[in-house]
C-alpha cells in the first residue's frame, strides 16, 4: 500500500510542473483569448466590454479576411501536393542508394533546421531580387537570354511572387517529410517484393502501386495532414518576402495569409476583440478539415 502511495506521489511531483506549464501558457492565454474575442478590447488585453459574437460576424463578413482564407487556400493547393510528391520522390531514391544514404539523408534534411526568416530573406534578397544582379535574372539572361530583369516579388501580372513564395517553403520542409517516408519504406517487409517477384511483378510501378503505396498508407495520410496544417499557419515567409505589405490590386490583397491579416489587426490595429475572433475562426477551419481529411483518408486503419 504505501509504494502505491509513493508511486502516485512521485508521479504527480513529476507531472505537476508539466500540468502547471500548461495551463498557465496555453489553457489559461485560450481562455482569455476567448474572452477576448467575445469584447470590443482596443489598444488592451484586458477584457472590454461584451459584444457577443460580433467580432466573429464582421470577421466572416471582412473582404480582407475572406481575401487571405482565399490566398492561404492557393498556397495550400500548390505547396502539399509538391511537398508530397517531392518528399516521396526523394524518400525512394535516398532509401534505394548505397554507401551515400546517410550522406543524402543528412544533406536534404540540413534546410529543416534553418529559420525560416533567415531562408526567406535570402530568396527575397539574393535569389529572386527584381535587379538584374539577382539569381535567377542571372539564371535567365545567361541560359535563355531574357535581359529585362523580372520583378519577382512585386509583379501582379503574372504573379511571379507565387514561385518564390512556394519554392522558399518546398526548400524548408521537403526534408522532414522526405525522412518520415523513409522510416515509412523502412517498415515495409521485404519478404513482400521477394513474392511480388516470384509472382511476376517485374517492373518498378507494378510493385509501387501494389506493394510501396498501400503499405505507407498511413505515412501518406500522416504527411498529409501535417502539411495541410503547416500550410494553413504560414506567416514567416509571406511577411519577410512580401515585407509585410502584400502585393495588391486596389484594396484587395493577393498575398497576405490569414496570419498576417490577424497580426495586422491584432497588433496593427490593436484590435484585439477582432483579432482573437479571426484566430478562433482559423483554428476551427484547420480542425475542421483535418477531421474531416483523416475520416476521409481513414488515418490509422490497417492497410
Amino acid at each position: 500500500m504505501g509504494t502505491k502511495r509513493e508511486a502516485t506521489f512521485a508521479f504527480w511531483v513529476f507531472m505537476a510542473p508539466i500540468l502547471l506549464g500548461l495551463l498557465v501558457f496555453t489553457f489559461v492565454p485560450i481562455g482569455w483569448g476567448f474572452l477576448l474575442s467575445l469584447s470590443d478590447a482596443r489598444n488592451s488585453v484586458d477584457i472590454g466590454n461584451f459584444i457577443g459574437l460580433d467580432n466573429y460576424a464582421f470577421m466572416l463578413q471582412s473582404p480582407q479576411f475572406q481575401d487571405s482564407l482565399i490566398t492561404i487556400i492557393i498556397f495550400t493547393i500548390f505547396i502539399v501536393p509538391l511537398t508530397l510528391f517531392a518528399s516521396l520522390g526523394l524518400a525512394m531514391l535516398v532509401n534505394g542508394a548505397g554507401w551515400g544514404r546517410g550522406i543524402f539523408r543528412t544533406a536534404f534534411f540540413i534546410p529543416t533546421a534553418i529559420s525560416y526568416v533567415i531562408a526567406s530573406l535570402i530568396w527575397r534578397m539574393g535569389l529572386f531580387s527584381g535587379v538584374p544582379s539577382g539569381v535567377m535574372n542571372v539564371v535567365l539572361y545567361e541560359w535563355f537570354g531574357i535581359e529585362a530583369p523580372i520583378s519577382w516579388i512585386t509583379s501582379s501580372n503574372p504573379p511571379w511572387y507565387w514561385l518564390v513564395l512556394v519554392t522558399v517553403r518546398l526548400w524548408l520542409q521537403v526534408g522532414l517529410y522526405m525522412i518520415i517516408f523513409i522510416a515509412g519504406l523502412q517498415e515495409i517487409p521485404r519478404s513482400l517484393y521477394e513474392a511480388a517477384f516470384v509472382d511476376g511483378a517485374r517492373s518498378g510501378w507494378m510493385t509501387f502501386r501494389h506493394i510501396t503505396l498501400p503499405m505507407l498508407r498511413n505515412t501518406l495520410v500522416a504527411v498529409l495532414l501535417l502539411n495541410f496544417i503547416a500550410a494553413f499557419q504560414a506567416f514567416d515567409e509571406f511577411w519577410n518576402i512580401m515585407g509585410g505589405t502584400a502585393a495588391s490590386a486596389g484594396n484587395r490583397s493577393l498575398a497576405r495569409p490569414p496570419l498576417v491579416y490577424l497580426y495586422q489587426v491584432a497588433l496593427g490595429d490593436q484590435d484585439y476583440g477582432r483579432g482573437t475572433a479571426g484566430a478562433f475562426i482559423l483554428t476551427a477551419i484547420i480542425v475542421g478539415v483535418t477531421l474531416l481529411q483523416g475520416r476521409f483518408f481513414g488515418f490509422g486503419r490497417s492497410t
